[in-house]
């Protein structure tokens, strides 16, 4: 393993943690830990700036797919300060996976992120709004 492979890999990681917070603070800290503090998250749904935005974002998601979690589906793939890698956001009680897509993130210096740009593959009508 490279050490740019463990670098996304580890980036990838704490993006999941943050994605999967199950609390507020939880979710505060995870953020600070996977996002540079000018971070930024972009998606055909919501363009955030910083960590209170993008918490909001992630926030939002729990409230929409409550007793969900996002999982990563395949490998992260990546070269210098980027990384792109597949998810699915799945239900605890059945394993279903309604909303999938893929990231591409961009690493700040010391390995945090600094973008990330997220593309949906696979969305249930109606959760566009």
């Amino acid at each position: 393993m490279s050490a740019d492979t463990h670098r996304h890999e580890s980036a990838v990681a704490r993006y999941f943690e943050a994605w999967n917070a199950g609390d507020p603070q939880a979710l505060t800290k995870a953020v600070a830990a996977a996002w540079a503090p000018d971070g930024r998250y972009t998606d055909p749904l919501a363009d955030a700036r910083g960590p209170e935005e993008i918490a909001a974002v992630i926030a939002g998601a729990h409230q929409q797919f409550p007793g969900f979690s996002f999982r990563l589906s395949g490998a992260v793939d990546g070269h210098h300060d980027t990384a792109r890698f597949g998810w699915e956001l799945v239900s605890e009680a059945d394993g279903s996976a309604p909303v999938a897509g893929f990231d591409v993130i961009v690493l700040a210096d010391d390995g945090r992120i600094r973008s990330v740009h997220g593309f949906l593959d696979r969305v249930p009508a109606g959760a566009a709004g």
